[in-house]
C-alpha cells in the first residue's frame, strides 16, 4: 500500500477494483440495486467503499452492495478507504459485515459461518459468541451445509423458510429426503404442514422396522423350538442333526434324522 494511501479517502477507478472472494452473499436484490444506484446518483456515494492493495490493484474489503450500485450508475472513479489487512482479516471483515446486515438467505448465512470458522480457527461456541448469535443458532444454521446444492436452490426457489428445511433435514435418508421435499414444494406446505408430513414418514419408517423386528423375534422362536425337539430326540437316543443357513432370500433349517433310528430300529445300549 501506497504510504499517502494509509488510513485516507482516495479516489480509485471502478475497473481497478475486483471483488472479495470471500463475499457470502450471492444474491443481489436487482430492485434494492437500481434503488441505491439512484440515491448514489442523486446524493453521491455517502459511505466510501473499504478496499485493500493487492497486486494490480485494489480488492474489495467491504460495501459490495455499493459497488454493484455504483457500476450501474457508470461511475468511473469511486471513493475509497485503503486498509493494511491481510487475506484473512479482509475475509472475515467482508462476512460479518454482511452477516451482522441481517438480510443473507439462510444458505449464504451458514456457508459465512463455516467459512469465519475455518478462518479463525475456533470452535462453534467461539464463533457464535464473536457473532454475538447463541451456540444453537449457530449449529442449527451449519446443519443446513448438509442439504445439497439441488436442495437449496429449490427450497431457495420455492421460497421456504428455514423452519421447513430443518424439517426435511429430519430426514437422514439423501433420496428420500429429496422426495419428500419435491412433495412439500407441489403441495405447498407450510412449516406445520412439512413437520406433521415428515413425521408420518419417519412413524412409516419405524413401524417398518418394528414389523421385521418382530419377523425375526417369530423366525427365532421358531428355530429354537426346533432345537428344543432335536434336543429331545437326542435325549431319547436319536442322533438328529439340525443344519441352519441364511442367505438375503430366505433362513433355511434342515434337521436330518436317521432312518434306522427313527423307524425304531436303535439297538439298546
Amino acid at each position: 500500500m501506497l504510504r499517502n494511501e494509509k488510513n485516507r479517502v482516495v479516489e480509485i477507478g471502478l475497473n481497478r477494483i475486483v471483488p472479495n472472494p470471500s463475499q457470502p452473499r450471492r444474491i443481489f436484490n436487482e430492485q434494492e440495486l437500481r434503488n441505491l444506484a439512484q440515491s448514489i446518483r442523486v446524493n453521491g456515494l455517502i459511505q466510501p467503499l473499504v478496499v485493500r492493495r493487492i497486486a494490480g490493484g485494489y480488492e474489495l474489503v467491504a460495501g459490495e452492495r455499493r459497488l454493484r450500485a455504483c457500476r450501474l450508475v457508470g461511475m468511473e472513479t469511486v471513493p475509497c478507504l485503503v486498509s493494511d489487512c491481510s487475506s484473512d482479516d479482509s475475509a472475515v471483515m467482508a462476512m460479518t459485515e454482511n452477516l451482522q446486515r441481517q438480510n443473507l438467505d439462510m444458505f449464504e448465512e451458514a456457508e459465512g459461518i463455516r467459512k469465519l470458522i475455518e478462518t479463525w480457527h475456533v470452535t462453534q461456541e467461539e464463533a457464535a459468541y464473536r457473532l454475538g448469535k447463541s451456540q444453537s443458532a449457530v449449529a442449527n444454521k451449519l446443519r443446513l451445509l448438509r442439504l445439497s446444492d439441488d436442495e437449496r436452490k429449490k427450497i431457495t426457489a420455492a421460497g421456504l423458510t428455514e423452519r421447513h428445511a430443518r424439517a426435511l433435514l429430519r430426514i437422514e435418508d439423501d433420496s428420500k429426503r429429496r422426495k419428500a421435499l419435491d412433495v412439500v414444494i407441489e403441495c405447498g406446505y407450510n412449516v406445520r404442514q412439512t413437520d406433521d408430513y415428515v413425521q408420518k414418514l419417519l412413524d412409516k419408517k419405524n413401524q417398518g422396522r418394528q414389523k421385521q423386528t418382530l419377523i425375526l423375534k417369530d423366525v427365532r422362536i421358531f428355530f429354537n423350538t426346533i432345537s428344543h425337539a432335536v434336543q429331545t430326540m437326542k435325549q431319547s437316543g436319536i442322533q438328529a442333526q439340525t443344519l441352519k443357513s441364511e442367505t438375503d432370500e430366505y433362513f433355511e433349517c434342515i434337521v436330518r434324522i436317521p432312518k434306522k433310528e427313527a423307524a425304531g430300529g436303535r439297538k439298546p445300549a
